[in-house]
């Protein structure tokens, strides 16, 4: 869901950058940790076959999550707030009328 005509400072773009490069790191950090746990408990072939699966889901759904669009970044730092992958100070330095948009759509 694009937000219209919202435009982003070259600094606006180096702090979204970094903070959508570190939520990133994040949850990569969170399904590694739990496909290790899949793998260490895994005890037959269908055990390795349902890991696949879940890496495939997650790699498909993250590619879509996390998809740099200066257009729907608002949202998506709300969604990655939501989730727990961002704090809200880690975008210190954008515009107050973003802010307060990501803020006001981490309620909904």
């Amino acid at each position: 869901m694009p937000t219209a005509n919202t435009q982003w400072s070259l600094q606006e773009k180096t702090i979204a950058k970094e903070a959508f490069e570190l939520s990133y790191r994040r949850e990569i950090a969170a399904v590694m940790a739990e496909a290790k746990r899949q793998a260490t408990l895994a005890a037959d072939p269908a055990d390795l076959w349902q890991l696949n699966d879940f890496l495939s889901a997650r790699r498909h759904y993250l590619d879509g999550k996390y998809d740099f669009s200066p257009e729907s970044l608002v949202f998506t730092f709300a969604q990655l707030i939501k989730e727990g992958w961002l704090e809200l100070q880690e975008l210190d330095g954008l515009a107050a009328d973003k802010l307060s948009k990501i803020r006001i759509l981490t309620l909904m």
